[in-house]
């Protein structure tokens, strides 16, 4: 692989991201080395080695030298990893598939659990670790949950019946495992992938409608296609910039129009995530080992203990409604809490919200900043599974044998889920943004693959299914290759 601060040459592929879906992407589209890729990266080199410790991310999730931080309406400030792993070198490491019916449900030649099944597979041989938790607390919790008709799993990705289990996680022997570390570092000595480094992709270069290139601090000439893997944020400020979305948002922000396509920016959809602390009754959990130095100590030693474990170690996936057929929401567990004594943490989320929000870009100045509406608890059904999540942690923390751990509940409170989908969301409508091969409808020679084209919220954590979609999109990409001969 070779980096480069600036380049003169032609590429087959430009892919803007090396998130979980692009590094997935360059993979295995510069596995034919007759095919020269060219990956595009707005960070630097993942070297940080908070990224390599697991419970670094708390430190890295502040720190602006590594995240994009997009402010919205509401105050809230949306993180996004800006380095090569993209945010899954941020991210909380908890890994889910999200359940089969979301997928076959999206209708999409393609997209089905079954053609995505081999996907999953292939990312979890790279990726994907076992955990086990090492404090006695969360076996409490666990067999709380039985008690609410939880069953205990051993993989919570093994079924979509209502079961709660240690949580699978992007780490191995203590380190977290990054999309980069999956994808690209094993494949740095092929000479046809060229990877740019701290280069911020503005726009989209089209001749006509045909997409030629990208622009940033330079111009990189994409001979067969550009894809854009930069993530459901940044990929329609890309696309809009560029002359492609929403007739009435690009001339308002003084935009040229390349392409009308009104749902660019538009049908965001997001987990909009309920927390719950609790004080522990005594010194128990992660906190006193924390705060004292032990957990460093153990984990210099040895890769375990606290700080080799993902942000919460349980999860599970239950109903909000007993007559529903499948869970509809998920809670994550970790026995510490962010107010230096001894606690835990509860987060949950309802996993299929269909409230609606955007992206719009403001200006034609790549610079200036966008217009993020979250759109959160919009709708009756959201607000609905927003209630039932909340009690029902405060069910499970209320049940023996956990309850006598507790001696109360200290701080509630709610923000993002950082999972936001759709705002180039494929569909087999013509106003959709991407077709079923996600190719950028309007427009030729560009698609996007990132979470930004899903249609449908996954039920869960959205860091695996990326990773699977650039996994697929690649065998989508090299199947139209080999049926052309236009490059």
């Amino acid at each position: 692989m070779r980096v480069r601060a600036s380049l003169r040459r032609v590429f087959d592929y430009v892919i803007v991201g090396a998130g979980p879906a692009g590094c997935a992407l360059a993979n295995r589209l510069s596995a034919d080395p007759g095919v020269a890729v060219l990956l595009v990266e707005a960070g630097g080199w993942d070297s940080d080695p908070r990224i390599a410790m697991p419970m670094g991310f708390g430190a890295l999730l502040g720190d602006p030298a590594i995240t994009w931080r997009f402010p919205t309406r509401q105050g809230e400030q949306w993180v996004r990893g800006r380095t090569l792993g993209g945010s899954s070198a941020i991210n909380g490491m908890v890994y889910n598939r999200g359940q089969p019916a979301d997928y076959d449900a999206l209708g999409l030649p393609g997209w089905t659990w079954e053609e995505l099944l081999p996907a999953f597979r292939a990312i979890e041989e790279r990726m994907v670790g076992a955990h086990a938790g090492e404090d006695p607390l969360l076996e409490d919790v666990i067999a709380a949950g039985g008690k609410l008709g939880w069953r205990r799993v051993c993989d919570v990705n093994e079924s979509d019946g209502e079961r709660i289990g240690y949580a699978s996680a992007t780490i191995r022997d203590g380190r977290r495992v990054t999309a980069a570390d999956a994808f690209l570092h094993p494949v740095l000595d092929r000479p046809n992938l060229t990877l740019a480094l701290n280069a911020v992709v503005d726009r989209v270069v089209f001749d006509g409608r045909r997409a030629v290139g990208v622009r940033g601090g330079g111009f990189e000439f994409a001979a067969r296609e550009v894809v854009l893997a930069a993530g459901a944020i940044a990929t329609p400020r890309i696309l809009q910039l560029s002359g492609v979305g929403p007739w009435e948002v690009l001339r308002a922000a003084g935009v040229d129009v390349v392409a009308d396509s009104p749902h660019v920016g538009a049908r965001m959809r997001e987990h909009r995530v309920f927390m719950l602390q609790f004080r522990l009754a005594e010194d128990l959990g992660y906190n006193r080992l924390i705060s004292s130095g032990a957990a460093q100590r153990e984990y210099e030693r040895s890769r375990r203990g606290p700080l080799a474990a993902p942000a919460s170690d349980l999860v599970a996936f239950f109903k909000t409604r007993p007559e529903l057929d499948r869970p509809d929401a998920q809670i994550q567990i970790a026995p510490y809490s962010f107010e230096h004594e001894p606690g835990m943490l509860c987060l949950g989320f309802g996993l299929r919200p269909d409230s609606e929000g955007s992206i719009r870009i403001t200006s034609a100045d790549a610079d200036a900043p966008l217009d993020i509406d979250p759109g959160h608890l919009g709708t009756e059904h959201d607000r609905a599974v927003a209630v039932g999540v909340v009690h029902a942690m405060r069910r499970l923390f209320a049940t023996e044998p956990l309850a006598s751990r507790i001696a109360r509940e200290t701080v509630s409170g709610e923000g993002p889920g950082y999972h936001a989908i759709g705002t180039c969301a494929m569909g087999v409508g013509d106003d959709d943004v991407v077709d079923a091969r996600l190719r950028v409808r309007g427009v030729s020679h560009l698609r996007v693959v990132d979470a930004s084209v899903l249609p449908r919220m996954v039920a869960g954590n959205l860091a695996g299914p990326v990773a699977a979609l650039g996994w697929r999109a690649a065998e989508v990409i090299l199947e139209e290759a080999v049926g052309s001969s236009v490059v």
